[in-house]
C-alpha cells in the first residue's frame, strides 16, 4: 500500500501529461531515458528535470534544461550506494565512481577522530558522497598500541604503515591483548566521542582480532552504540572458520544476540563465506520480527585484506580450514601466489600489506547471493595503491593500480551477473541502492532517506547506464585491476555530472554523509559497584568484593 501511494504521488507530481514543467528551464534534463525505481517500482520512459541538486520533475512531457543528456537505450537508475568503502583516497575513488557509485561509506574499518575526518574532505572536496563509522579497531590501537605516535585521523587509506608500526614490537596490541575494565572504558569514550561528532554508528572487525575482543567488550561496544540508535557493522570474530567451535556462524549469532536485546540496528559485513545461508536465514527472520539488521556481499570469488590479519596464521589458514598459501594468498605486486615462506615473511615485515585471497567455494555460492532479499552489495573497495603499496596521485593513470579488481567494477559485475542469470533489474538496483538506503534511513539518517530512489524531490545521485551491454574489464592481471567499466556514460552527484561520456571529471559535488553533532555525548563508564547494584540484590554480610564470585569475575581482563 505504501508503495502504490508513493507511487501515485511520484505519478501526480512528476509525470504531468499537460506539460506543465515545459516552460521551466532545469539545470539539467535527462531526456528519453528508461526510469527505474527500486523503492515505488516505477519502471518506464520518462524525462528527467534536474534543479537545484534534486529532481524536480519525472514527465513524459518535454522539457528543456541548461544542460542536456539523450539517455535513449540507457536506464535511469538510483546511484550505487558503497558501505564498505575503503577507497577513501582521491585515486581509488576516481576508479569507483566510474563504476556507479555515487556514496562511499566506510562502516567496516571506519576511522579514528571522526570530527577531524569529516572537517578534512569539507575542506579538500570529494567526488562522491562521503562518511564513515568510529572503526573500533583503529581506537583499539591508540589503546593498546601507545608506542605508536598517531597525531591525525586514521582510516583505510593511511592505517597500513600504523599497523605496521604496532607490530614492530612484536605484539599488535589492537588485534591480540585483551581489554581490562579501565581499557573498556577508555575504547568506548574515544567512540563515544565519534558518535557525538556524528559518526554513521561503530565499526568493529572483530575478524582481525579475534585474540584479543572478549565478548563482553564486543557487547559494550554495541551497547554505547545502540544508545544513538546507530548501526555497529560486524566483521565477525569467526568469519571464513569452518569447524565448530569456532565455526563463523558463532560470531554472527553472538552479534545477533546483542543487537536483539539492545533494540540495534545491525549491518553483517561482507557475509559472502562459510555459513552465509545460516547468516542470510536469521536476518530474515529478525526483520520479520521489526529488526533493522540486513547483509552485503561483493560479487567476487577472491576477496582482499592485509597480510598481516590474524586469520591467516598456519594454525587457522592452514590446519583448520584446509587452504594451502600456493593456491589462495595472491600478491598483486608482485602479480604471483605466494608459497608458505614467501607468506610468513611479508606478513613479518610488511604486516598492512595488502593481497588478494582467492576463496574456491564462493564460485558456487556466488549466483545464490544475487537473489537474496536485503542482502546489499558493497564493495569492500581498497586504497588507490601502486605496486609497492604507497598511495597513487589521482592523476596517476588506471594501469598503476595493483590491486583487487573490485574496487573498479563490484557494481557493474553485479549489474553483469544479473543480466547473465537472469534475476530481474529491478531487484538488482534494490541490491545496488535502495535496501542500503533504506536500512540506513531507518536509523534515522537523514541523508539516506533523501537517495536510493529516483523521484521527485530526492537527491539527483544518479547512474545511467546500457542495460545490454554493462560490463566490467577490471581483472587480477596487473595492469588491467583498475580498468573502467563499458556500459557506464554518465554518473551524476548531487546534480552534478561526475562521469561524462565515460570518462571521469575533475569535480567535487560530493556531499557528508552524518548525522548532527550532539552537543553532549552518551558515555556510560562500566563500574563493578553499579554492576552489582543493579544486577544483584543487597546481602551485608557481603563485605564488598574479594576474589571470589562476581567481584572476581568483574576484576578480570574483560
Amino acid at each position: 500500500m505504501k508503495a502504490l501511494l508513493t507511487l501515485g504521488l511520484a505519478l501526480t507530481v512528476g509525470l504531468n501529461p499537460t506539460g506543465v514543467f515545459a516552460e521551466e528551464n532545469y539545470d539539467l534534463v535527462i531526456n528519453g531515458g528508461r526510469v527505474m525505481d527500486p523503492e515505488t517500482m516505477y519502471d518506464d520512459i520518462a524525462n528527467v528535470g534536474i534543479k537545484g541538486g534534486k529532481i524536480a520533475a519525472i514527465t513524459k512531457s518535454k522539457i528543456t534544461g541548461k544542460e542536456t543528456i539523450d539517455a535513449k537505450g540507457l536506464v535511469v537508475a538510483p546511484g550505487f550506494i558503497d558501505t564498505h568503502f575503503h577507497a577513501v583516497d582521491p585515486f581509488a575513488t576516481k576508479m569507483v565512481v566510474a563504476d556507479g557509485v555515487t556514496t562511499g561509506m566506510d562502516l567496516e574499518a571506519g576511522a579514528t577522530r571522526v570530527g577531524e575526518w569529516y572537517a578534512n574532505r569539507d575542506k579538500s572536496g570529494w567526488q562522491v558522497n562521503y562518511g564513515t563509522v568510529s572503526g573500533w579497531g583503529l581506537t583499539r590501537m591508540l589503546v593498546h598500541d601507545p608506542e605508536v605516535e598517531i597525531n591525525r585521523p586514521v582510516d583505510a587509506s593511511t592505517q597500513g604503515s600504523y599497523i605496521t608500526k604496532a607490530a614492530a614490537d612484536g605484539v599488535p596490541g589492537w588485534s591480540v591483548t585483551r581489554s581490562n575494565l579501565e581499557q573498556i572504558n577508555q575504547l568506548l569514550k574515544l567512540t563515544d566521542e565519534d558518535l557525538r561528532q556524528g559518526a554513521i554508528g561503530v565499526g568493529d572487525t572483530s575478524a582481525y582480532m579475534n585474540r584479543g575482543l572478549s565478548s563482553y567488550e564486543q557487547f559494550e561496544q554495541q551497547r554505547l552504540t545502540a544508545r544513538y540508535g546507530r548501526v555497529t557493522s560486524v566483521h565477525t570474530r569467526f568469519h571464513i572458520n569452518t569447524e565448530t567451535p569456532t565455526e563463523a556462524p558463532i560470531g554472527v549469532s553472538e552479534v545477533i544476540a546483542n543487537a536483539m536485546l539492545l533494540r540495534a540496528p545491525l549491518l553483517i559485513a561482507h557475509d559472502n563465506d562459510y555459513g552465509w545461508w545460516e547468516h542470510q536465514e536469521k536476518l530474515q527472520m529478525a526483520r520479520a520480527q521489526g529488526y533493522n539488521f540486513w547483509g552485503e556481499y561483493y560479487p567476487f570469488a577472491a576477496g582482499s585484506t592485509i597480510i598481516g590479519a590474524d586469520f591467516f596464521r598456519p594454525e587457522i589458514w592452514e590446519k583448520q580450514n584446509g587452504y594451502k598459501y600456493e593456491e589462495t594468498i595472491y600478491d598483486p605486486g608482485a602479480d604471483k601466489f605466494l608459497s608458505k615462506d614467501e607468506y610468513l615473511k611479508l606478513a613479518k615485515e610488511k604486516p598492512g600489506y595488502v593481497i588478494v585471497v582467492h576463496l574456491p567455494p564462493r564460485k558456487k555460492w556466488l549466483p545464490y547471493w544475487l537473489t537474496i532479499p536485503e542482502m546489499v552489495v558493497a564493495s569492500d573497495a581498497m586504497a588507490g595503491v601502486d605496486v609497492d603499496g604507497n598511495l597513487l596521485p589521482y592523476d596517476a593513470d588506471v594501469t598503476k593500480y595493483a590491486g583487487h579488481p573490485r574496487t573498479a567494477s563490484s557494481y557493474t559485475t553485479t549489474l553483469k551477473l544479473g543480466r547473465d542469470q537472469g534475476v530481474p533489474l529491478m531487484f538488482t538496483l534494490a541490491q545496488l541502492s535502495y535496501w542500503t538506503a533504506k536500512h540506513l534511513g531507518d536509523t534515522g539518517l537523514e541523508a539516506m532517506k533523501q537517495r536510493g530512489r529516483v523521484q521527485v524531490g530526492k537527491v539527483a545521485d544518479l547512474a545511467l547506464f546500457d542495460p545490454q551491454k554493462v560490463a566490467p574489464r577490471a581483472t587480477y592481471k596487473l595492469g588491467e585491476n583498475g580498468l573502467p567499466p563499458v556500459g557506464m556514460p554518465y554518473v551524476i552527484v548531487n546534480g552534478t555530472i561526475v562521469v561524462k561520456n565515460s570518462k571521469v571529471l575533475d569535480v567535487k559535488p560530493g556531499q557528508s554523509i552524518r548525522f548532527p553533532v550532539e552537543a553532549k555525548g552518551r558515555f556510560q563508564p562500566v563500574e563493578i559497584n553499579k554492576w552489582i547494584g543493579k544486577h544483584s540484590i543487597n546481602v551485608p554480610d557481603m563485605h564488598g568484593f574479594d576474589d571470589t564470585g562476581a567481584g572476581a569475575l568483574l576484576k578480570q581482563k574483560q
